[in-house]
């Protein structure tokens, strides 16, 4: 298979096994998504979405999280890992939101990514999943994957994100992503296929027959 025949079976494959895949992180509205993702940074989604219904709780929206006492908002997020730095960022982002955007989350990538704690990464995902904006936001997961499946070199996140836009259509950017996502926990997890044991390595390479080494995010 060339790399472009491996990228289309893999788009074809994921959208039969994954026809509607959730948004794997709780929330209600663009500023919730906002702040779950930065939580999730080396933190399980898991573990995110049994932190945030108390987080929520206590604030849902940028004037109320602003206004609260940095120590009760980490208190609650110290579960996630990082809670200094993650509270702090919730906190700040929150006044800034009311200061800059009118308290609400801005549509813009740029924007985001000028918010304290939120990357790259996290600003891609609001894009995609609260404004519906074609994004491919690389994890450990999808990182991991492409490299595996041959569609990447690796040398970094950004990199991936580059290849992997330039492999698959734009509309299919925003349910790839998370197809991806899925299949990496599920079937090419970490320790459980190292290139040569999933449906998808073997198939894209079935003449392979030793591990390949992966560069981490």
């Amino acid at each position: 298979m060339t790399k472009q025949e491996r990228a289309d079976y893999i788009r074809k494959r994921l959208a039969e096994l994954y026809p509607d895949p959730p948004i794997p992180l709780d929330h209600t509205d663009a500023f919730t998504l906002l702040v779950a993702v930065l939580l999730s940074a080396q933190c399980t989604d898991v573990r995110v979405n049994q932190v945030t219904p108390a987080l929520f709780r206590l604030g849902h929206t940028p004037a109320a999280l602003a206004k609260e006492p940095l120590e009760k908002i980490e208190a609650i997020v110290k579960p996630c890992g990082l809670g200094p730095q993650k509270a702090r960022a919730i906190k700040q982002l929150s006044g800034i939101l009311l200061a800059e955007h009118e308290g609400q989350v801005p549509a813009s990538l740029e924007a985001l990514e000028r918010l304290p704690g939120v990357g790259h990464k996290t600003a891609q995902v609001v894009m995609a999943q609260a404004f519906g904006v074609p994004s491919f936001p690389v994890d450990t997961h999808i990182h991991r994957l492409a490299q595996r499946w041959g569609l990447t070199s690796g040398q970094s996140v950004l990199q991936t994100e580059r290849d992997l836009k330039r492999l698959f259509p734009k509309e299919s950017w925003n349910k790839l992503h998370l197809q991806i996502i899925y299949y990496g926990r599920e079937h090419c997890t970490a320790r459980g296929c190292d290139g040569t044991v999933c449906e998808v390595c073997r198939t894209t390479h079935a003449q392979r027959k030793k591990p390949v080494k992966t560069r981490k995010a």
